[in-house]
């Protein structure tokens, strides 16, 4: 039986099973205020008090959402005066409504207050596209609530209701001391059943599902559909997890859950409530992991950091960053890879000159970039840059059949026409350029950090890889325009 990975909301009241809308659950976190670590402890002999403390500022959400019509169900095809007309007219349209009226769709979800004035965090999908949200408290009291914002990419929401006392609320906890092991309560509305507590422990730290962002706690407390948006608490009361989405074949729980660690959904949280949107920094790089295959081929130890494939208009060309550059330290902290990098970008602030440390020809040279907003680049294309065409040749060579582009095969690949590099015309399905994930249509750019625009520029970086005592050779492939680096054998 195959297994799935679901978001923990109700689906909408009145649908069946088949026809429940589940939306992928991606959320980010971070600590606001001052957040205390929480040591571990031994197992407690009741959770009661703990449930006691905090249920006050755990909360039920309902969302209410127009929902257009479906269109007409087709029936039969019936001449006209049939006795079956009035029949199947009744069948299909019992109320003689008809199905062109809209109708209303109410969901639950979870959520809790993180403050007295009333500001809320769940989930992005709780409450997305709905019209109305209440808000149940605890109590029994129910108060209605406003969007401050949200933050699809990593499925966070905030808002904020308005109360005449002020409200009980928790706090976030620091989740990086979180272990594996580690007691956590969760609570949330499961199956719109109402205010429900399940405890486990932490499971495992670090996980990444399909954001960018990911930074998830998986763990084995019950979370089931309706706990989306609900918090995942320390044994101090603390929040390190809201509760967003779970790994199951059935959609119940299974024992695996997971919860966005509390300091990367802080972040956003400030943000959504200073901005009303998420504000992120921005290199402005194309990076990819370093294997140790492009190691090897690049000269260097370790097989760690973020190397450059392709440097854009942007922060980073600015302060002078190359293609082939590999990024060893970023404001400075050492970067492992390219997730760690990704992470620590979009935690600065938009304006901030950092220094970046890059590994370049076996010497580190120190860069000052001054880092933009992710936000408003994410809407520019920028396009590739292009050297002038070569004439038309053709050879094999890596167990490729390679030509250099020309405005008319450029144009054949959809490619500006000034590109240039080498285009693989023909591959070998048994060689390492396939197995490697090369295709006819790939362009070569650059081999050994350096540009080609001929064959004969590929067999001089090949010549000079075997000089050096290289195993392979770094080839920079670009695919649709967009580049990654490849270390093929070159013994």
């Amino acid at each position: 039986m195959s297994q799935t990975l679901q978001p923990d909301r109700l689906a909408p009241r009145g649908r069946s099973a088949l026809h429940m809308l589940w939306v992928a659950a991606i959320g980010f976190a971070l600590v606001i205020g001052q957040t205390v670590p929480s040591a571990a402890r031994a197992a407690p002999e009741s959770f009661a008090d703990l449930a006691q403390q905090v249920s006050p500022a755990v909360v039920n959400i309902t969302t209410s959402t127009t929902v257009a019509a479906p269109a007409a169900p087709r029936g039969p095809m019936l001449p006209e005066g049939s006795p079956f007309e009035d029949f199947f007219r009744e069948f299909m349209d019992p109320e003689g409504q008809g199905p062109s009226t809209p109708r209303r769709s109410d969901a639950l979800g979870s959520g809790f207050v993180i403050s007295e004035d009333g500001f809320i965090v769940t989930n992005n999908h709780v409450i997305e596209g709905a019209d109305e949200i209440e808000i149940e408290f605890f109590s029994g009291k129910t108060l209605p609530a406003e969007v401050v914002g949200t933050d699809p990419k990593t499925d966070i929401a905030l808002l904020k209701v308005v109360s005449d006392a002020p409200l009980p609320f928790v706090s976030f906890g620091d989740s990086d001391v979180m272990r594996v092991g580690d007691w956590v309560m969760a609570m949330g509305n499961p199956l719109g059943q109402g205010f429900s507590v399940s405890a486990g422990i932490v499971s495992a730290r670090n996980r990444e599902l399909a954001g960018t962002y990911d930074d998830f706690i998986q763990t084995d407390a019950a979370i089931n559909r309706g706990n989306s948006g609900g918090p995942l608490f320390n044994m101090e009361g603390q929040v390190i997890g809201v509760n967003t989405a779970i790994l199951s074949p059935n959609g119940g729980s299974i024992g695996i859950g997971f919860s966005m660690a509390s300091n990367v959904v802080g972040k956003v949280v400030t943000q959504l409530k200073e901005f009303g949107e998420t504000r992120r920094g921005w290199l402005g790089v194309k990076i990819q992991d370093v294997t140790p295959d492009v190691a090897e081929a690049i000269g260097i130890e370790a097989a760690a950091g973020a190397l450059v494939t392709d440097v854009p208009e942007g922060p980073a060309m600015d302060a002078g960053m190359k293609a082939g550059d590999v990024i060893t330290s970023f404001d400075g902290g050492n970067v492992s890879d390219t997730r760690d990098l990704v992470r620590r970008v979009a935690d600065a602030d938009v304006g901030k000159a950092v220094r970046v440390i890059v590994l370049r020809d076996g010497r580190t040279e120190t860069l000052l970039v001054t880092l933009g907003r992710r936000e408003e680049a994410e809407a520019t294309a920028t396009p590739v840059a292009a050297d002038a065409p070569q004439a038309p040749a053709q050879e094999e060579m890596l167990g490729m059949t390679l030509s250099p582009l020309d405005s008319e095969i450029a144009a054949e690949l959809g490619l500006p026409a000034d590109a240039s590099g080498l285009v693989v015309r023909e591959i070998d399905e048994t060689g390492a350029a396939f197995e490697k994930g090369l295709r006819a249509g790939d362009v070569i750019a650059e081999a050994g950090q350096q540009k080609v625009a001929t064959l004969a520029d590929l067999q001089d970086r090949i010549d000079e890889a075997k000089e050096a005592g290289r195993k392979s050779l770094l080839l920079l492939i670009r695919r649709e325009g967009e580049p990654r680096f490849v270390a093929l054998s070159v013994e």
